[in-house]
């Protein structure tokens, strides 16, 4: 198992900010549960205006396949309903639609 840290920028809609941080601010206990499941650790989300910025540390061995598992899982799903549409489309390329996975360029522990 190695340890994979990602970072990803997105945008928020202005109108739907305190939305997004109201149910970051009591996540539901099963999304939290299904984060753990498919191997995330650390995560944590940072805003500042509209931005949003993610950090989370994968340490499974099959992201692909622990990534699916979470988009199949019914719980956050839902969950899904109510964050995904806060947010702007904010794609830098074809395959991000809300979040945009950034390059780690360094790394210090």
């Amino acid at each position: 198992m190695k340890k994979v840290c990602f970072g990803q920028v997105g945008r928020l809609k202005p109108e739907k900010i305190q939305d997004y941080c109201a149910l970051h601010a009591n996540p539901w206990p099963e999304v939290l549960k299904t984060i753990t499941d498919c191997n995330l650790q650390n995560y944590s989300i940072f805003r500042n205006g509209d931005l949003v910025f993610a950090y989370f540390e994968y340490v499974g061995e099959d992201y692909e396949a622990d990534m699916e598992k979470m988009a199949q899982d019914p719980v956050t799903q839902q969950w899904w309903t109510h964050t995904k549409p806060c947010f702007e489309k904010f794609a830098f390329s074809p395959d991000s639609e809300f979040y945009h996975d950034m390059q780690q360029i360094f790394y210090y522990r």
